[in-house]
């Protein structure tokens, strides 16, 4: 799957999701002017209903960075940790060099 599927289908989620929250506010005021629910559970629904959201849609780009990673992996392109460490060494290497060159 390329990355580019992978930002789409997360920027579907995305809307998805915040339409849900729009639904959410009309469906509890909703419930509250029907006296089906008190103003205190409305906002206890609302709250746990995001805090169930905020967890999915950290399950998400979760998922959505391993994907990219492993992605990224596959393709043999060179991620910036590779390159940090591809440094280090080089800088290891020229001081291994500057002390040989000094005995």
């Amino acid at each position: 799957m390329s990355a580019e599927m992978l930002r789409k289908m997360g920027l579907f989620g995305i809307g998805i999701i915040s339409l849900t929250q729009e639904k959410l506010d009309e469906f509890t005021q909703d419930m509250i002017k029907k006296g089906e629910m008190s103003r205190e559970e409305g906002k206890k629904f609302v709250r746990e209903v995001l805090s169930e959201k905020e967890k999915q849609v950290r399950e998400i780009e979760d998922k959505i960075n391993e994907k990219v990673k492993k992605t990224v992996e596959d393709s043999g392109i060179a991620m910036k940790s590779d390159l940090a460490a591809l440094e280090k060494k080089v800088e290891e290497l020229e001081e291994t060099i500057k002390s040989m060159s000094n005995r």
